[in-house]
C-alpha cells in the first residue's frame, strides 16, 4: 500500500513541479482548454504513472482514473482561478489531486483511517501547543507590544502585509520543534541568524523606539516558544 501511494505521488510531483516549465503554465493559463501543454502536461503524468508503478497492468484502471480526474481538476482550476484567489486555488488543486490518489489507493488496499488516536492526549496537546505557539502568541505579542508598534507605525506609515506576523510564527515553529528534539543548539543559530538579517535595521536606524521594539519583540517571540514547548513536553512524558 505504501509503496503504491509512494509511486503515484512521485509520479505527481514529477509532473506537477519538476517537468511541468513555465511556458506550460502560461500557456494554459492563456488558452485553457485550447492549449496544448494542458494535454502534453496530461499525457506526461500518464507515462510518468506507468513509469513509477513499473507499467503493472494491475494498476491500469487506477492510473486512468488519475489521469482523468487531474485534466478535469485542472481545467476546473483554469476557468474559475482569478488573480485574488491564485494561492487558494493552488493548495486547493494540489490537495484534490492528493485525494483522488489516496482514493484510488484505497481502492486496490482499503485500508482504516484511525480517528479514535486523533482525540489522543498526545495528539491533544500537540494541536493545542501548535495553536498557542502560532495565532495566539501572534496575538498577545502584538497587545503587548503595541506602545512601540504605534509609535513605529505612526511615523514610517509602512505596510508590511503581516509580514513580520508570519516570520514570527515561523519563526517560533522552528523554537518549538528544536525543543522538543532537544536540539537546544537549533536556537542559537536561528537567533545568530535573525541577528545577521537585523543587524543593518539596527545600525542604521537613530530611532530608539524601533530598535527596543525589534530586541523586545525578538526576545519574548523566542520565549513563547521555547514555553509552549516546555508545556507540551511535560503533557507528553
Amino acid at each position: 500500500m505504501v509503496a503504491l501511494f509512494l509511486s503515484l505521488v512521485l509520479a505527481h510531483l514529477l509532473g506537477d513541479f519538476l517537468l511541468q516549465p513555465t511556458t506550460w503554465v502560461k500557456d494554459k493559463k492563456k488558452k485553457k482548454i485550447k492549449s496544448k501543454y494542458l494535454y502534453f502536461h496530461v499525457g506526461l503524468h500518464l507515462v510518468l504513472l506507468l513509469i513509477t508503478t513499473q507499467f503493472n497492468s494491475n494498476y491500469f484502471l487506477g492510473i486512468i482514473f488519475i489521469v482523468l480526474s487531474h485534466f478535469g481538476i485542472d481545467c476546473t482550476k483554469l476557468y474559475f482561478e482569478k488573480k485574488k484567489t491564485a494561492k487558494l486555488w493552488f493548495f486547493t488543486d494540489q490537495l484534490l489531486h492528493l485525494v483522488v490518489i489516496a482514493i484510488v489507493v484505497y481502492c486496490y488496499f482499503p485500508y482504516e483511517i484511525p480517528i479514535s488516536s486523533l482525540y489522543s492526549q498526545q495528539n491533544l496537546a500537540l494541536i493545542t501547543a501548535l495553536v498557542l505557539v502560532t495565532y495566539v502568541s501572534s496575538i498577545v505579542l502584538k497587545v503587548l507590544l503595541s506602545k512601540w508598534s504605534e509609535q513605529i507605525i505612526k511615523k514610517d506609515n509602512d505596510d508590511t502585509n503581516n509580514a513580520g506576523k508570519y516570520i514570527g510564527i515561523l519563526e517560533r515553529l522552528f523554537i518549538f520543534f528544536f525543543v522538543v528534539m532537544n536540539f537546544w543548539e537549533g536556537i542559537g543559530f536561528l537567533l545568530a541568524a535573525k541577528s545577521i538579517f537585523r543587524f543593518g535595521d539596527l545600525k542604521e536606524s537613530k530611532d530608539v523606539r524601533l530598535t527596543e521594539y525589534i530586541l523586545i519583540g525578538t526576545l519574548l517571540s523566542f520565549g513563547l516558544g521555547i514555553l509552549c514547548a516546555m508545556i507540551y513536553k511535560s503533557f507528553i512524558i
